[in-house]
């Protein structure tokens, strides 16, 4: 019966890597050319993708056409549509709005919630951002990107990208209209996250450029992304967030104890599997004579943190730069 490795979160599988497991004594399962290369990308740590879903914000004309006009820098980056017209002049976001009907679906979208209460009225786009690590090739991501929004969305749902290379790391805005020319609405999910990032790492992939989509308890990590305004206001040192957490920990080391969080169980569990998980992909490794990349899967394994919750992250920064008085670790005596 094959072994996968399930998040205990939502009972899906986690390693999906191969379809490893308890074979017969003796038995060997072949792997596939992509299998093997889908685990050396994750094991010799092959750039991780990252598409975020931009807050709603006022989702209404007014908002749509100002963030259209500020992803194109008004005019002076070049915009290309669902069609392949590329569109660099002022005023682009009035254009799109006309080109789409995204009046008239506003005007009819707000008279049909107008009488609802306590139910918010559905996107009228989608606004997404795919991101690739400083020294990704910008053209590159942005070839890749366009394969993927033509793959997923031609024919169906009108969209519009845009490249920015302002910052170190390459990103390409994608504006999805959210209800398509037959009155069906383009709802994302976490699923659907899941399948995007995969499809555009094969994308890159297919341009050249190594990259890889797995979660991320199979790459050993347990910090969890912050919304973005939080993690902006991390980078600028003036997240409240962050102090607050801070001087949390810094209450209970003076108690002299760490708390620990309630996800805690759940986080070791999961790493719990994942090791089974590793060790059963570096057999089959092994039996198909890939040795090498079985023991790069094991130096991977070996090599992974502790799954520390937030607080215990914060811990053990406190603890490398703050001389703390004596404290009962309550993350020790846990056996990987």
């Amino acid at each position: 019966m094959p072994i996968q490795v399930i998040d205990l979160r939502v009972g899906r599988p986690l390693l999906d890597l191969i379809s490893y497991g308890r074979s017969a004594p003796g038995e060997r399962i072949h792997l596939s050319r992509a299998q093997v290369d889908q685990i050396a990308r994750t094991v010799r740590r092959a750039p991780e993708v990252m598409i975020k879903v931009l807050p709603k914000d006022s989702n209404n004309s007014k908002s749509i056409r100002n963030h259209i006009d500020y992803i194109d820098r008004h005019g002076r980056l070049e915009l290309e549509g669902d069609d392949g017209a590329r569109m660099s002049a002022n005023r682009t976001g009035e254009k799109v709005l006309e080109d789409w009907d995204l009046d008239l679906e506003s005007h009819r979208r707000d008279s049909e919630f107008k009488s609802t209460r306590g139910r918010l009225a559905p996107k009228l786009v989608h606004k997404l951002v795919f991101s690739m690590p400083p020294g990704t090739p910008p053209q590159g991501v942005l070839a890749a990107v366009r394969d993927f929004a033509r793959e997923e969305f031609s024919l169906k749902h009108r969209y519009a990208m845009v490249l920015h290379t302002d910052e170190p790391h390459p990103h390409v805005h994608l504006v999805v209209k959210a209800m398509n020319e037959q009155g069906e609405r383009l709802t994302i999910r976490k699923a659907t996250l899941r399948a995007w990032r995969e499809q555009f790492a094969r994308h890159l992939n297919t341009h050249g450029i190594a990259a890889n989509a797995t979660e991320r308890a199979v790459r050993g990590e347990s910090k969890s992304s912050k919304k973005d305004g939080i993690y902006r206001a991390s980078l600028r040192g003036g997240s409240t967030y962050w102090r607050a957490q801070v001087e949390a920990v810094a209450r209970q080391l003076l108690k002299g104890s760490l708390d620990v969080e309630p996800g805690k169980k759940t986080l070791t569990a999961t790493r719990k599997e994942v090791f089974r998980g590793w060790r059963g992909v570096a057999t089959q490794l092994a039996y198909a004579g890939e040795h090498a990349l079985a023991d790069d899967v094991r130096r991977f394994v070996s090599d992974m943190l502790p799954p520390w919750t937030e607080r215990e992250r914060i811990y053990q920064h406190l603890r490398q730069h703050v001389p703390p008085p004596v404290v009962k670790d309550r993350t020790r005596g846990i056996s990987w």
